[in-house]
């Protein structure tokens, strides 16, 4: 059986849009073995349209997978088997959605039938309504479902067919906040055997409390109580990305004594995160306006982190531009 040719480019995804989804929807994965680079493994890819599927698999194919779109479930079985006794093919991914139409009734059957056959993991992609909506506004492309209804409704109604499937998903995976190249390291850090204890990546986030918390933020600190530069007047039209503001919040022993805990602690549950299969955290530092201390501190502790070997990105919700 031959790859069917990706059919279209990567979707477009966010570069630095902060994610807007509600808080009912968790970024939960569970805990998956990885297995070495020569045993078989098959990963099969479904979620959302829109959140990255193709990108996704696209990252598979240059991992060494053999890769494959919209495969009929009924043939999965077959190609599984193909796999187990190929001599040439090892790994390989395939996309499984919506386009599937009433036949995904039947996929959680079939999933368990390919597990006794080969190691096989379902990944499942996902993104805000928001996030969705303007990636299928940016690439002018349709909704699988969206011939008659709007996006949004068609969003909502894919959202509900494809739930039994998140819930049997061993790694479900939040892209609102992922542009196609950190979606494709994640994918790498995930599928790759190097570096396993690393395998997390983590968002820093600077927020004003005026604004409201982040809803994306799985550990929320204040730190309205170090001095806040905003009362000196020289400072007011600056933010904590200025070497001014730096010194100035650096200078007080409060804050050398909060990076050092911060960090501590961060390195004590990031190793446990990455156990329990988190594949993704963020980690929002608030004060008043979002402009001078929560700036400065959250490019601290992403500095603290990448000298650790942590993928980290950080994002400045409310800092003027």
């Amino acid at each position: 059986m031959k790859p069917r040719q990706q059919r279209r480019a990567s979707q477009k995804l966010p570069t630095t849009a902060p994610s807007t989804s509600k808080a009912s929807t968790k970024r939960a994965s569970r805990r998956t073995e990885k297995r070495p680079m020569g045993d078989n493994e098959l990963v099969i890819l479904t979620g959302i349209s829109g959140s990255g599927k193709l990108s996704a698999l696209k990252a598979f194919e240059d991992l060494g997978y053999y890769s494959v779109d919209n495969l009929p479930i009924d043939l999965i079985p077959s190609f599984a088997d193909l796999i187990r006794q190929s001599p040439e093919i090892s790994r390989a991914a395939l996309v499984v959605d919506v386009r599937e139409g009433s036949q995904l009734d039947r996929f959680p059957l079939i999933l368990r039938k390919v597990r006794e056959m080969i190691p096989t993991r379902l990944l499942f992609l996902e993104a805000s309504d928001d996030a969705l909506m303007r990636r299928f506004s940016e690439t002018r492309r349709p909704h699988p479902l969206g011939r008659i209804d709007t996006i949004r409704r068609s969003i909502q109604s894919e959202r509900k067919l494809l739930e039994p499937l998140r819930n049997i998903a061993d790694v479900c995976l939040d892209t609102t906040n992922f542009n196609v190249h950190e979606l494709r390291a994640h994918i790498n850090g995930l599928f790759q055997p190097e570096n396993e204890e690393k395998n997390l990546l983590v968002s820093t986030i600077s927020f004003g409390y005026k604004n409201g918390v982040p809803q994306e933020a799985d550990l929320v600190f204040d730190v309205r109580f170090l001095p806040n530069p905003h009362f000196i007047p020289e400072f007011r039209p600056l933010t904590g990305r200025d070497a001014k503001v730096i010194r100035y919040i650096d200078r007080f022993p409060e804050t050398k004594e909060f990076i050092r805990k911060i960090k501590d602690m961060l390195l004590f549950l990031l190793p446990h995160y990455v156990q329990e299969g988190k594949s993704y955290l963020s980690i929002a530092f608030g004060c008043t306006g979002g402009q001078h201390r929560s700036v400065m501190i959250a490019e601290r502790v992403q500095q603290l982190l990448q000298d650790e070997g942590y993928h980290v990105k950080c994002i400045h919700r409310d800092m003027p531009r």
